[in-house]
């Protein structure tokens, strides 16, 4: 099985022969990331596939971010190029998880917390790790601390 870096460097070089200009330069950046992540310690490191997906999925929050600041600027131009990258960042990410599928993985996760005489905002912590250690990837860390903030008051 190759590694996600292996197959956006692949993906980069066929992007690169068919002139998608878009599709380079995101994949380009997100590399450029990359690398940037693995030099960032002392030391050099070869990132795991986990911490790959975890630098593209930063990318494409990003991309998000900057398309929604963009929209409500009235920058329907910019908007459009952040969305296109995003678009291209997302087909490397996992799936998300449905909101119902969530909400079930939080309820538990608050029951369990209540039996350890965690309630209300106290239990906040714990419930969002316990959440995000079932979801991992499949679900934004925002989105899981706002439902479970919801469910807690």
């Amino acid at each position: 099985m190759s590694s996600l870096k292996d197959q956006l460097k692949s993906d980069l070089t066929n992007a690169m022969k068919s002139r998608n200009e878009v599709e380079t330069s995101t994949l380009r950046m997100t590399l450029a990331a990359i690398m940037n992540a693995e030099v960032a310690g002392d030391q050099a490191v070869e990132l795991t596939n986990d911490q790959v997906l975890a630098v593209v999925s930063s990318e494409a929050k990003k991309r998000a971010e900057s398309a929604d600041i963009y929209k409500e600027a009235g920058r329907q131009d910019a908007e459009a190029s952040e969305r296109a990258e995003l678009a291209i960042l997302e087909r490397y990410l996992p799936a998300q998880m449905s909101d119902s599928d969530l909400e079930k993985i939080i309820d538990l996760a608050i029951a369990e917390a209540a039996s350890q005489g965690l309630t209300g905002p106290k239990a906040m912590g714990a419930v969002v790790k316990a959440v995000r250690g079932q979801a991992g990837a499949g679900a934004d860390g925002a989105k899981i601390a706002n439902f479970v903030k919801a469910k807690l008051v």
